[in-house]
């Protein structure tokens, strides 16, 4: 039988303490009232979480579209962390790692798992390098990639690692090899409460292609992007703006966001697989755009996060003919979200500027 989202597991623990649904609304007034800025995001999603409605507003990535606000069923969220438990196979009393900001879906699945499923849950601020207990057994965390990345040598006695936010790149993804915890990439958005899809990373476990949870199905609209049908999370179809190459009824590739999709000269190029080769190569933080062109219409180009032009066009060997850069632009310090992104448009209005 399905739990309803009122209902608070047993076997729920926050930093070591039981609380029921009362005591727990206690917690959320006194994070608010008292706890660090994270912590107080903390006790606002609680009290949402908490309240008479069957639903919470949250922020979309823009995944479809523009982000906006949206109402999300809160018994949607509760379906996707039972289908995330099954998948991974948590049980109760299992040790969960937060160390995700909360004023995004991936921190609020977070919170909402280990209510629902019954997990013991230790909530450390969501920094960079994130600090928590590394001789304590953690059955389950959630990363994002710059995190993963930073405390490789402290996840000794972390059993499963889900990755999202942004992409992995295949540099972070070698690294994973020598890490003992499962390790598995994520595809999902706010409107599908988090992911629909996973992919392992590491170790014999690992795939080429995501591949969607039980009950989810995929197809492409005419653009070539993905369409999600997931009745247990999403009560309509999901339009994506997500490039991908279906492999069969059940796995994808992701290609790219069909909003950065150049084209040059009549050729479609995608920045997302150029950043991908280059990955590694590059001292410094870069990414691919493109700016109008009379011939070509629009022609491509690399932004580098560096004071001066260093790049070795050595480095451009692993591309393709129409893949290279024609003009390389520098910029001191890019524009970032909190989840480690790149704000692309923001950081070239920079340069325009």
């Amino acid at each position: 039988m399905t739990p309803s989202f009122d209902k608070i597991h047993n076997k729920f623990k926050l930093n070591g303490n039981k609380y029921d649904h009362h005591q727990l609304k206690e917690v959320a007034y006194s994070l608010i009232k008292e706890g660090e800025p994270y912590e107080k995001i903390t006790g606002d999603f609680l009290l949402d979480w908490l309240d008479d409605n069957d639903f919470v507003r949250v922020h979309t990535s823009g995944s479809t579209g523009k982000p906006k606000i949206m109402k999300l069923s809160k018994q949607a969220m509760v379906n996707s962390s039972i289908a995330t438990g099954n998948y991974l196979k948590l049980k109760s009393g299992n040790t969960a790692l937060h160390c995700l900001p909360n004023n995004y879906i991936a921190g609020k699945m977070m919170l909402v798992r280990a209510m629902i499923l019954g997990l013991e849950m230790d909530l450390v601020e969501p920094t960079s390098q994130p600090i928590f207990d590394y001789d304590k057994t953690y059955h389950f965390t959630a990363m994002l990639p710059m995190q993963l990345e930073s405390t490789l040598s402290y996840l000794h006695n972390v059993k499963t690692i889900i990755v999202g936010g942004s992409s992995v790149s295949k540099h972070l993804i070698d690294l994973t090899q020598s890490v003992k915890a499962k390790v598995y990439a994520t595809y999902g958005m706010t409107e599908t409460a988090s992911h629909i899809a996973l992919k392992p990373l590491n170790n014999k476990s690992r795939e080429p292609y995501f591949k969607v949870l039980p009950k989810v199905s995929i197809s492409q609209d005419e653009r070539g992007c993905l369409v999600i049908y997931a009745p247990k999370v999403a009560k309509e179809k999901v339009v994506t703006n997500d490039l991908v190459e279906l492999h069969s009824e059940t796995e994808f590739e992701w290609l790219g966001r069909i909003d950065n999709v150049i084209n040059s000269g009549g050729v479609k190029l995608f920045p997302e697989q150029i950043e991908e080769k280059l990955k590694g190569k590059l001292p410094y933080q870069f990414f691919i755009a493109s700016e109008p062109d009379k011939i070509l219409g629009e022609r491509l180009v690399m932004v580098i996060e560096s004071s001066i032009n260093t790049v070795d066009k050595k480095n451009f060997k692993v591309l393709d003919k129409y893949e290279t850069p024609k003009k390389i632009y520098n910029v001191k310090q890019f524009k970032m979200t909190p989840t480690g992104k790149i704000k692309r448009l923001e950081t070239l209005k920079m340069i325009k500027d």
